[in-house]
């Protein structure tokens, strides 16, 4: 069983930065695709990134051009740079490790952090 924990979630401004990790336990970590996504009250959750194991990255529509993720797998963890944030960030952002392929992937989830972009 792989255990998930998010940090770096908090309080900042329009146009603000934040820098989330995620750290990851067991063994192998680098054959794994790792992501982001997120979720707001109310809403259903939605990709935010995505990073394979050779280093391809997916974003989401909504945060392309302001937003990076990186892994380093000496270290078992994934980063999500947010930059030019917008109060329609606001949400709780979970880390995520997808193993397998298709309909035979198993995602594990971490306890999520939030996020607030507000003056």
């Amino acid at each position: 069983q792989v255990q998930l924990v998010e940090s770096g979630g908090g309080l900042v401004q329009p146009g603000g930065s934040l820098r989330l990790s995620c750290a990851a336990s067991g063994n192998i970590f680098s054959i794994y695709v790792m992501g982001w996504y997120r979720q707001a009250p109310g809403k259903q959750r939605e990709l935010v990134a995505t990073i394979s194991s050779g280093g391809s990255t997916n974003y989401g529509d909504s945060v392309k051009g302001r937003f990076t993720i990186s892994r380093d797998n000496a270290k078992k963890l994934v980063y999500l740079e947010m930059n030019s944030l917008k109060p329609e960030d606001t949400a709780v952002y979970y880390c995520n490790q997808k193993r397998g392929l298709g309909e035979y992937a198993v995602d594990y989830w971490g306890q999520g952090t939030q996020v607030t972009v507000s003056s």
